[in-house]
């Protein structure tokens, strides 16, 4: 059972990214945050923070190493996130001689918030080939029908002759902005998190800057100084999802539009109806709507999760738990919906 119609056993084959969401599952969580714990000790024997005895222990017992899942859930009850547990049995594995070393440094949000990004990375991996696939289609229409003759439509009414063409850059171009704007803001959001207790890696001293340029070349992240209390970068992200789920809600409703008049488009594969045989609904081009404004929603939400107290937040922090994945899933959705809706557009104009 289910509240999310994203991972919802029946809604998500309409609203659902399997791809996108399997980088929000537990077991993708706890490989990136093992990844960051592998990956700091290395960078910190490498910097001469710890031994390199000690950075074998804790690579040899990570290879091994697998969590209890029903004490983590136990520990993220008890402390609200799920590192202290975490590490406590990571240390339980390496053993009390090099046990110490493990985390050594860091702080529970370095780690997740790592984990967040460096599978955010993934994601955008995906994004980013079905945002392309998306701008490729809509081209191959305007190639095919965009001298075809349509009838411009103002504030829902008649206007004056335009070409399909014309219609569909206004589909297409806002996809080709996203296409970098998503450039430009990935050296902002893929960046390492590792700040320590209150950020400022007190424990490293003067090796600090060393340790995190190493961790975050170990990860393939950028390095940039802590971001505990500065979620600038997400909200961003976040403000981008819900601009490509926008743009994709207003090809939506278009189509929609043009399926209801009924003589400026053609499509294959409508849904069905239980109670009229002859409905043809546009079901994918309403689900872009809904997406759209599912994620101009969440949004707001992210803006509020920028207001951290002091150097971290808790409140602001979970927040961002409950509302980023899902805005992903929603854009991957939106881009798979739309590009399965391009494909079945027989005909455009009159």
């Amino acid at each position: 059972m289910t509240v999310s119609p994203f991972d919802h056993p029946l809604l998500s084959g309409l609203l659902g990214d399997e791809e996108a969401a399997r980088h929000f599952s537990v077991e993708a969580d706890i490989a990136a945050m093992l990844a960051f714990e592998r990956a700091l000790a290395e960078a910190e024997a490498e910097c001469g923070v710890i031994s390199r005895d000690a950075e074998a222990a804790i690579v040899k017992a990570l290879a091994a190493f697998r969590p209890d899942t029903a004490k983590l859930r136990a520990g993220v009850a008890k402390d609200g996130v799920v590192v202290p547990e975490l590490v406590r049995q990571i240390r339980a594995a390496v053993g009390d001689t090099h046990g110490e070393f493990v985390h050594f440094g860091a702080t529970s949000q370095d780690v997740i918030d790592t984990s967040l990004v460096l599978r955010l990375r993934r994601a955008v991996e995906h994004i980013g080939l079905l945002l392309s696939e998306n701008i490729v289609r809509l081209a191959s229409l305007e190639q095919e029908f965009g001298g075809t003759a349509l009838t411009a439509m103002t504030r829902m009414q008649p206007a004056v002759p335009i070409t399909v063409a014309d219609r569909i850059v206004s589909w297409r171009a806002p996809l080709e902005r996203h296409q970098q704007r998503l450039k430009e803001q990935s050296d902002r959001l893929l960046v390492v998190q590792f700040g320590g207790a209150a950020g400022t890696l007190e424990k490293l001293g003067d090796k600090a800057s060393s340790v995190r340029a190493a961790l975050a070349a170990k990860l393939d992240l950028g390095d940039a100084p802590q971001w505990h209390s500065q979620r600038d970068a997400l909200a961003e992200f976040a403000g981008w999802l819900s601009l490509v789920t926008g743009s994709l809600g207003k090809f939506g409703q278009d189509v929609a539009l043009m399926a209801q008049a009924g003589t400026d488009i053609e499509l294959s594969g409508g849904g069905g109806s239980s109670a009229m045989p002859h409905k043809q609904n546009p079901v994918k081009a309403e689900a872009l709507v809904a997406l759209a404004r599912f994620n101009a929603s969440q949004l707001s939400g992210m803006h509020q999760a920028l207001v951290h107290e002091q150097e971290r937040s808790g409140a602001a922090w979970t927040l961002e738990w409950l509302l980023l994945p899902q805005m992903v899933v929603a854009t991957a959705a939106a881009l798979r919906l739309a590009a399965e809706l391009a494909g079945q557009i027989e005909s455009l104009g009159h």
